[in-house]
């Protein structure tokens, strides 16, 4: 009874190894196993084993449509900074337009119109010193002179101390810093500490009747010496 139970269990053991041959998984352990060979020749068989996909090391197969996912957003993350490089590198390149024809910019009021000459000497009286929109957008001083036309130069209300915007004081007739004390004459050169250099010029210009800056680049005729701001 033992011996016959004993063979019982060798042949169902066997039956599940073969079985296990014919439908073993895709594991880590196929790796490992060979298939049982087959009798007949199955040229079908063959060629779908021909042109199956090779299993990784964890025994993962991805399909066509994981692949092709997979091979068109690697495309795709390379080929989308090289579309976009072309037109950074144009921006970058061209210069800013700002309409002047001069090199400089146009100035802008308190509401960002652009500032005509003959619109500003209706309404701006000799020796006054008004704030317009300059070079970097900093607030910057047109200085209407006592013939009514304007001052070649203008001058940067930034103060060169800390970078408060430094006011007109008509009373005192200097630029007079509110944060620190510094002072500056009716040209914009210091004279009070503690900033330590004049207010930056500007070249004021003219283009289709409108107020253009541009960079001061000569002698600064304040101080005799070379701009500070270049």
């Amino acid at each position: 009874g033992e011996l016959e139970m004993l063979r019982e269990i060798l042949l169902l053991t066997a039956l599940a190894g073969a079985s296990a041959f014919s439908v073993a998984p895709m594991g880590a352990g196929a790796l490992a196993t060979k298939p049982a060979l087959s009798l007949k020749s199955n040229v079908k068989a063959a060629r779908v084993a021909t042109f199956a996909p090779k299993m990784s090391a964890d025994g993962f197969v991805p399909d066509m449509g994981r692949r092709t996912l997979m091979n068109n957003l690697l495309v795709g993350s390379i080929a989308g900074p090289l579309l976009v490089l072309p037109a950074v590198l144009v921006s970058f390149l061209t210069p800013a337009r700002s309409g002047s024809g001069g090199g400089g910019i146009v100035a802008k009021d308190a509401l960002g119109n652009e500032v005509t000459i003959e619109k500003w000497l209706s309404t701006h009286a000799p020796g006054d010193r008004s704030l317009v929109q300059g070079l970097k957008g900093d607030a910057t001083y047109l200085i209407v002179k006592e013939d009514k036309t304007l001052e070649p130069f203008a001058v940067n209300a930034i103060c060169t101390h800390l970078g408060c915007v430094v006011p007109w004081n008509k009373a005192a007739n200097k630029f007079c810093c509110p944060c620190h004390g510094s002072q500056y004459d009716k040209n914009g050169k210091v004279v009070r500490g503690p900033a330590p250099l004049s207010l930056a010029l500007a070249k004021r210009g003219e283009a289709d009747g409108k107020v253009t800056l541009a960079t001061w680049k000569e002698t600064d005729f304040r101080t005799g010496t070379a701009p500070w701001w270049k």
